[in-house]
């Protein structure tokens, strides 16, 4: 005990001292070439050039963020050494990352257990489920939009980059579509394994379009929260809660496109975050989200809702699966920024931990009892993941609004006041 307290004192201090020599005002201090300095604008805040399509906003130096050096000197140094990285892993946009991705796994665990919900009551329609989430956020964030950039801006956004959304929102769509589809042949134990190759699917776009970098510790993170996942499903079947599949191969086949499309969706979805306003990013995956969802629900499902049960019980289920994707939808971006897409993904295998939970409240299940090891290997995973690189070092974002929603007037002669949002 007396070695324990003496370690743990000492790596304390020695943190202290790390962070007092590195840093300042909670700043890493790093000399000047250090520093990724985005472009400077001439005049203004803002550079706008002949030709360009975009805004820049106000450059910012971002300081590359650095942890504290393990010591391999001797066992004791190498325990202060690891004690003090451990530490220096909590900072703000860290806390937040974890605990984002932790209510955004409990809001997938709503929608699981909802949509199960209701294949048991016989209404499996997956597009009329998903259309009010398109919906929901349609209505929320395109007149926000509108009021951003005014009717206009908003129609030259539609006309010139519509396009992208569009293909985003496609592929959403028809993600959610199989996955939802993919619980009405197979069994729950099946779709969070095959739900998991969206990680390495994420990782892998990532690296395309953002040149990611990954350093070994990252991979060993995310090992670890596959080993965790692992543990998840071995206690499933141990314990006989793995349910029953009316048709395997085809269920199974639809989880592991749709989560294939995910890892490409969530993917491009950070990419355009970091470069676009939130608001703008959905509400333009809501609009053309309603307008695909929509002609598919109509195409496919129309004679089966006339026919399905529209009584209480569904509606209130409906309005809970709406509401915990309206919450995933708005917050995951945030995420995004924070960390990234395949932080966001790893963040999810938690989620059969808190459908644990909610059958030992709702419908008294009795867990095995490795169920509770697994979640904790899974935390442990997404804290390796960032033990040497930093959530800040994920990739860089720089939000931009293009120059012909706000016209191409330059600032500096008066004419006309840009306001830029980087929300």
């Amino acid at each position: 005990m007396t070695f324990v307290a003496d370690w743990t004192y000492s790596g304390i201090a020695k943190y202290k001292s790390w962070m007092n020599s590195h840093t300042s005002s909670r700043v890493h201090s790093r000399p000047h070439d250090e520093y990724q300095l985005l472009p400077a604008p001439p005049d203004s805040c803002l550079e706008i050039e002949a030709g360009d399509d975009v805004v820049h906003s106000s450059p910012k130096a971002i300081p590359i963020s650095i942890r504290p050096p393990l010591s391999y000197a001797s066992p004791r140094t190498f325990v202060e050494s690891l004690y003090a990285r451990f530490l220096s892993l909590w900072t703000r946009s860290f806390t937040l990352s974890l605990i984002g991705g932790q209510l955004l796994s409990m809001c997938l665990t709503c929608t699981s257990v909802v949509t199960t919900e209701l294949v048991t009551r016989n209404w499996v329609l997956p597009s009329t489920q998903t259309f009010f989430t398109y919906l929901s956020l349609f209505v929320v964030y395109t007149p926000y939009t509108i009021h951003r950039y005014g009717i206009r801006g908003w129609g030259k956004l539609v006309v010139r980059d519509g396009w992208k959304y569009f293909l985003l929102a496609m592929c959403d769509v028809e993600g959610c579509f199989l996955a939802v589809k993919a619980y009405g042949y197979t069994d729950l134990l099946s779709c969070m394994l095959l739900d998991a190759w969206a990680i390495p699917v994420c990782l892998f776009i990532c690296w395309i379009y953002m040149r990611t970098k990954y350093h070994w510790t990252q991979i060993l993170g995310v090992v670890i929260c596959m080993g965790g996942l692992g543990m998840l499903v071995a206690s499933d079947v141990f314990s006989g809660s793995d349910g029953q599949a009316q048709n395997r191969g085809k269920g199974d086949a639809f989880m592991l496109v749709a989560a294939t499309i995910f890892g490409v969706v969530n993917a491009t979805q950070e990419f355009f975050v970091r470069h676009s306003p939130l608001y703008e990013v959905v509400g333009q995956i809501g609009m053309w989200g309603v307008l695909v969802n929509g002609i598919q629900a109509w195409t496919l499902e129309r004679h089966d809702v006339a026919l399905a049960s529209w009584n209480g019980t569904t509606i209130g289920l409906l309005s809970g699966y709406t509401a915990a994707m309206f919450i995933v939808y708005s917050v995951a971006p945030l995420l995004f920024r924070m960390a990234s897409s395949s932080y966001f993904n790893m963040a999810l295998l938690t989620s059969d931990f808190y459908g644990l939970l909610f059958g030992l409240l709702h419908f008294h299940y009795s867990p095995f009892w490795s169920y509770f090891p697994a979640f904790i290997v899974v935390i442990l995973g997404l804290v390796i993941y960032f033990c040497h690189a930093t959530p800040e070092e994920q990739g860089e974002w720089s939000v931009q609004i293009p120059t012909y929603v706000v016209g191409k007037t330059h600032p500096s002669r008066g004419d006309e006041s840009i306001d830029i949002d980087q929300s």
